[in-house]
């Protein structure tokens, strides 16, 4: 059993833990009217990660910590600025399955061992508001560092920690920090006790020689592509913890750079060699398809639902509702175990290793060393004329099946077209961002339009289940009919949103 928190705090340097009086008077803060000891707590804590600090080097951290109120095994993942988020778990002798399978994206399967002890006397104060609630709580920790690798070097230090406490305004804390620095305390270097306690007693990771700051030019297209490929890959790790427990939007995420990445290392295949990226393409289509169930039924139910629940409660005959949910249940266990089995399979740990390897020694071309005004744009304009090709060919036929499904390449074409800009916008600046924009206007009409062609066939079955047990089959000829009149309104917009994003303008900006 795990539960998880949001923590934001900020650590700070500290003289001392004995003597206190360079700690300034935290009631001149506005909002803290009394600031309470809560006494001494003596914490010892292990730190698990790989031989070559795999966890650490994703910003995330393992742990058993005994002493204190929270004694267990924390596991803490990034999020954003000065938050993490903590998933903790009971106190047991060996890693729990669960935190285990939390750190896979980052450790590829590579064995957890203890790497680091860290104890430390904690000194907590708990910051109070007029009503008597906790704003933040204050740590003061003297630390005692020892490593557990293949030496017992030791090193100590104090540090000092404000975290804000659960609904406290976070503005607070830049209160706080203001009148800390205002005093000479300043911000600590280290992102974690971890970071530190590695630094201060010289427990490295092994490295393989950096053969991407050796060959990569910076500022060139390779560079430009490498960096974007970098920041997906990532995006790829941190999604996965969030994907494994359920959370809202993470699948829809997860697949989202699946498609982004596969995209760009095909549009740039004149930067990276397609021998090595081809097959991480085919195993991140393999990634994606296998998140699509799960994905596709989340936004099918919720595309079904508003429906239902936007329509007039007289033109909802027999037990719409209830088909509804017995429908969604039986798909949903199905997909949802699709996507745990896929994540638990070696097949995706060895997709995982092989983008980290991608990006660490990148088998860059020939044209990687060109700025990416020559480079980028061509691949950008080659998307383009792709996109024009299928929209054009879309427009020219029928209504019907066939025209569903060649309006369905477009809006492929035209995700590729729009994250073909995106590694290039810091580089080439407004033009490819406008171009982006207007395409993702093209984009997202057509996935409205693909969205009700799903809805339809959906609903079409619903209609004929209904039928079957003796039900009304009404209410799903009428939402059959609005998603009908959805399609029809996306293609009769689409000629004039395409026109926008097909202004000879824009790619006349792009080269120039």
């Amino acid at each position: 059993m795990t539960r998880s928190k949001r923590e934001t705090e900020r650590k700070y340097e500290a003289p001392s833990a004995d003597d206190t009086s360079w700690l300034p008077d935290l009631t001149r803060v506005h909002g803290i009217v009394s600031v309470v000891e809560k006494g001494l707590d003596e914490l010892d804590a292990v730190y698990y990660d790989t031989d070559d600090l795999r966890m650490v080097g994703a910003l995330a951290t393992l742990r058993r910590r005994t002493g204190g109120a929270d004694a267990g095994w924390h596991l803490k993942l990034p999020t954003s600025g000065d938050s993490r988020e903590a998933v903790q778990a009971p106190l047991s002798d060996t890693i729990p399955d669960t935190l285990r399978d939390l750190t896979l994206s980052r450790t590829r399967g590579a064995e957890l061992r203890p790497v680091i002890r860290i104890r430390s006397s904690r000194s907590t104060r708990h910051l109070i508001d007029s009503e008597g609630a906790v704003l933040a709580e204050l740590s003061l920790d003297s630390v005692r560092a020892e490593s557990l690798l293949d030496t017992t070097v030791r090193a100590s230090w104090t540090e000092m920690e404000v975290e804000l406490a659960k609904d406290a305004d976070p503005l607070l804390l830049d209160a706080v920090d203001k009148t800390l620095r205002k005093n000479g305390i300043a911000r600590a270097d280290g992102s974690s006790k971890l970071a530190r306690a590695l630094e201060e007693t010289g427990t490295v990771a092994p490295r393989l020689p950096d053969k991407r700051a050796e060959t990569v030019v910076p500022g060139s297209a390779g560079d430009e592509v490498l960096r974007y490929v970098d920041e997906q890959r990532h995006t790829l790790v941190n999604a996965d913890p969030a994907v494994r427990r359920g959370l809202p939007d993470s699948v829809h995420r997860m697949r989202v750079t699946c498609r982004r990445l596969r995209s760009i290392l095909r549009s740039y295949r004149a930067v990276l060699d397609r021998e090595v990226t081809d097959p991480i393409r085919a195993e991140l289509k393999w990634l994606g398809g296998e998140l699509g169930a799960e994905r596709d039924q989340e936004v099918l139910v919720d595309r079904l639902s508003t429906r239902i629940g936007a329509s007039p409660r007289e033109l909802i005959l027999g037990p719409v509702d209830a088909r509804l949910q017995v429908w969604n249940v039986a798909r949903t266990s199905k997909s949802r175990q699709r996507t745990l089995d896929a994540l638990l399979s070696s097949r995706y740990l060895a997709l995982l290793s092989s983008l980290a390897e991608l990006t660490e020694q990148p088998p860059l071309r020939r044209k990687a060393t060109r700025k990416p005004e020559k480079v980028m744009v061509k691949a950008i304009l080659k998307e383009h004329v792709r996109l024009a090709g299928r929209v054009a060919h879309a427009l020219e036929l029928a209504r019907g099946t066939e025209r569903d499904a060649a309006l369905h390449q477009a809006r492929k074409a035209a995700k590729k077209a729009r994250y073909a800009t995106e590694p290039a916008r810091a580089s080439l600046g407004k033009p490819v961002r406008r171009l982006g924009k207007r395409v993702k206007a093209v984009q997202k009409m057509l996935g409205e339009h693909q969205d009700s062609v799903v809805a339809r066939d959906t609903l079409r079955n619903l209609a004929l289940a209904a039928h079957a047990a003796g039900e009304p089959a009404f209410t799903w000829g009428l939402l059959y009919g609005q998603e009908q009149a959805v399609a029809e309104g996306c293609e009769r917009g689409l000629p004039a949103t395409w026109a926008d994003a097909a202004k000879p303008k824009l790619r006349k900006a792009l080269v120039h």
